[in-house]
């Protein structure tokens, strides 16, 4: 999908193509990808790399056109993790910038609500969306966290592997984060000292508030990630001990069981007994095997083994 925006005190979307606008273009179809490599002169190669769901952040100049791509977050993915990341491609050209992504994200609508971009300016206006990924990344990294709770109180009572998965989920959505924001930052010292910033007046105050941004979003990943990574043995060791738990008050109840079991047995053998005659025979064979249970259940539970 290709949608076309320019801004005046807000971005407004447009019908068609037209010079001094942005572009975005999102998870582009054949006719669409014609009209970039066509009519726009975007290189082919350059397409191919932004739509790899691995390619890494980095930038590329040539003639017509300054790469830039970024790693963003996404909610939900098709290898079954609730976040992951993609690539985010940037193309700037003297009256125009074009954000192509392969999937749907919430990076996009964020930059259109936003209502004190500087679109004059490319090297602010790319800060901007730089600036807007960061924010992204910390709210869903909110997510993770909050889900993470979530995950914790069905593990303090749980006997199953499920959560465990969950958690390595969360785990490894962690890591995709971690990863990809640390490229952002490497990306970001390399764009500081490039000649793509130098040769504009870019807001100083703006790139400053980016860096830090991004590295505050790197410390709440790492933070994460170690309290993750310790709870992942903790809550392997408390899903072991709830199942000896319940192993454990199986087998108590199994020994109760047991005991009246073995009482009617042993008086209901073809043998003489004292109660075979006795016309209250089994009503104290009865009292006795709820007398010997009853007794069983206190002695377990003084132990605090039921």
């Amino acid at each position: 999908m290709i949608t076309y925006w320019t801004y005046d005190n807000g971005f407004k979307a447009l019908e068609a193509f037209q010079k001094n606008s942005w572009i975005s273009v999102t998870n582009p179809s054949g006719e669409e990808i014609e009209f970039l490599t066509g009519k726009l002169k975007v290189p082919s190669e350059e397409l191919t790399d932004i739509l790899d769901l691995d390619e890494r952040a980095r930038t590329e100049t040539d003639e017509s056109w300054y790469t830039i791509i970024i790693r963003i977050p996404v909610a939900g993915s098709s290898n079954g993790m609730p976040f992951s990341t993609v690539p985010l491609g940037i193309l700037i050209s003297n009256n125009l910038i074009i954000t192509i992504c392969v999937t749907k994200n919430e990076l996009i609508p964020s930059i259109i609500r936003s209502r004190k971009v500087d679109f004059n300016n490319q090297a602010n206006f790319v800060m901007h969306i730089f600036l807007q990924v960061a924010n992204l990344y910390m709210r869903y990294l909110k997510l993770i966290n909050i889900q993470v709770g979530d995950i914790e109180k069905d593990l303090e009572k749980s006997t199953r592997n499920e959560e465990l998965h969950k958690m390595l989920r969360m785990e490894k959505c962690l890591v995709y984060f971690i990863t990809s924001l640390r490229s952002n930052d490497i990306l970001l010292a390399k764009l500081r000292n490039s000649k793509f910033i130098k040769s504009i007046d870019i807001d100083e105050d703006l790139l400053e508030d980016v860096i830090i941004e991004n590295r505050q979003a790197i410390e709440m990943a790492n933070i994460y990630s170690d309290i993750q990574s310790g709870m992942m043995d903790a809550f392997a060791s408390v899903i072991s001990n709830n199942l000896n738990v319940v192993m454990k008050q199986l087998a108590v109840i199994t020994i109760i069981l047991m005991i009246p079991t073995f009482i009617a047995s042993l008086y209901g053998m073809n043998v003489p007994n004292n109660f075979s005659d006795n016309p209250y025979g089994f009503v104290l064979i009865l009292l006795i095997s709820l007398s010997a249970s009853a007794f069983g259940v206190f002695l377990f539970r003084k132990k605090n083994w039921f």
